[in-house]
């Protein structure tokens, strides 16, 4: 026969086994990605492209898978900081050297003046195929490397990418 005492024991172990936890666990949502915005009106620094400063960088650019197999649109670049340097390459492309095809990364040195951290960048497609940049990355000297997602196709003749210029500046 059982006696009272260690059936009192039995079941207080099994309850403190089968007893639910009180911790909860604290799931975090990803934050959502900016995403690129259209500009109505966009301006080229070209005094500054000239100038006797010059900085190289580094640009890679991923292409969409779901990108057109290809594409033979015009294809430009701005980026630059906060305080106004701007780098602009009036065009990127070159169908003859297969650049911004589906799945491809291509990578691109370019000159230009002299900046701070990058906090936008702007591409401007003009022509009839398509092209979905999934990303780009830019760095230099005197900058940090960052990367810009757009993974959406870019719409014709239009500025389209990101400032967060503003949200730099007031993290700072």
């Amino acid at each position: 026969m059982i006696d009272g005492k260690a059936l009192v024991t039995f079941w207080l172990c099994l309850a403190v086994v089968f007893t639910p936890s009180q911790a909860k666990s604290k799931i975090t949502q990803p934050q959502p990605q900016p995403q690129p915005q259209p500009l109505t009106s966009f301006k080229i620094n070209t005094t500054l492209q000239n100038t006797a400063s010059s900085c190289s960088y580094t640009v890679t650019i991923r292409t969409s898978c779901s990108s057109s197999r290809y594409t033979r649109d015009r294809i430009s670049l701005a980026f630059g900081d906060a305080y106004g340097y701007q780098v602009y390459v009036p065009r990127l492309d070159d169908p003859r050297s297969r650049t911004f095809e589906s799945c491809s990364t291509d990578t691109f040195h370019i000159n230009g003046p002299c900046t701070y951290q990058i906090c936008y960048v702007y591409l401007y497609r003009n022509g009839y195929d398509g092209w979905k940049p999934e990303s780009i990355t830019i760095s230099g000297y005197y900058t940090s490397s960052v990367t810009f997602y757009y993974d959406t196709f870019i719409p014709n003749a239009v500025w389209y990418g990101f400032n967060h210029c503003n949200a730099a500046s007031s993290s700072a």
